[in-house]
């Protein structure tokens, strides 16, 4: 999934995108209100981890002003205050859930997990291409009924394709969705972790869902690409 954390202590912002990563999430990373906001915009996040207190325009006016434009993304809202007026003015400005600071990483990870996963029920619960199936949940992967076995970033990259079936996916946007807005589109790495994928995914099987469209970049589809 994409992350996009919006934190002015750079010591908490770093330790929370370092945990997020390990987890196999993308995670964008902005310093203050209104580079957050305007990230938020540009870009569509799985979920947005929001500080309350924040320089040049705080928590609370970019989550209500990001709803007010109409995205709905989610939102966890940390604050160092434990107040109940601070959660209500949250709450009531369109964030999904709240953490008070000094919070315990794994309740973080925890809350992350329950508003990723209550996005993934709303899509659809599991992806499905051909005999290919991934549960967004319990994050198996099936073919033909077998599981297999992939790491972190193999799993982020497959969910990333079977939630854009039939789309030509740039290495751009594979490198911004699966690692961040800081990838370097020169990079071998996508093509590297592609034909992990493809070893996994397409090998052994006589239809093949992952393709290669020379010069854009990469699909998944159950038929044989136009090139």
């Amino acid at each position: 999934m994409k992350i996009l954390v919006v934190e002015d202590e750079e010591r908490v912002a770093h330790f929370i995108q370092k945990g997020l990563k390990e987890e196999g999430h993308a995670v964008d990373v902005a310093y203050d209100g209104e580079e957050g906001e305007f990230l938020a915009e540009v870009n569509e996040y799985d979920l947005m981890i929001l500080d309350l207190m924040l320089p040049k325009k705080n928590g609370v006016t970019v989550c209500r002003e990001i709803r007010e434009r109409g995205i709905i993304t989610p939102v966890l809202m940390l604050t160092a205050r434990d107040s109940i007026e601070d959660k209500v003015r949250g709450l009531d400005a369109g964030a999904d859930d709240y953490l008070t600071k000094p919070f315990v990483f794994d309740e973080l990870l925890a809350r992350v997990r329950a508003l990723l996963r209550r996005r993934s029920d709303v899509k659809t619960p599991t992806l499905k291409m051909a005999d290919l199936e991934l549960d967004p949940i319990s994050r198996r992967v099936l073919r033909s009924g077998k599981p297999m076995r992939l790491t972190t970033k193999e799993y982020s990259l497959l969910e990333y394709m079977m939630r854009n079936p039939g789309k030509v996916l740039s290495r751009t946007l594979i490198g911004e969705h699966v690692w961040d807005m800081n990838f370097d589109p020169e990079s071998n790495v996508i093509d590297v972790y592609v034909s992990h994928l493809r070893s996994k995914v397409d090998k052994d099987y006589d239809v093949s869902l992952i393709h290669t469209m020379r010069g854009r970049g990469y699909m998944l589809s159950d038929e044989p690409p136009f090139m």
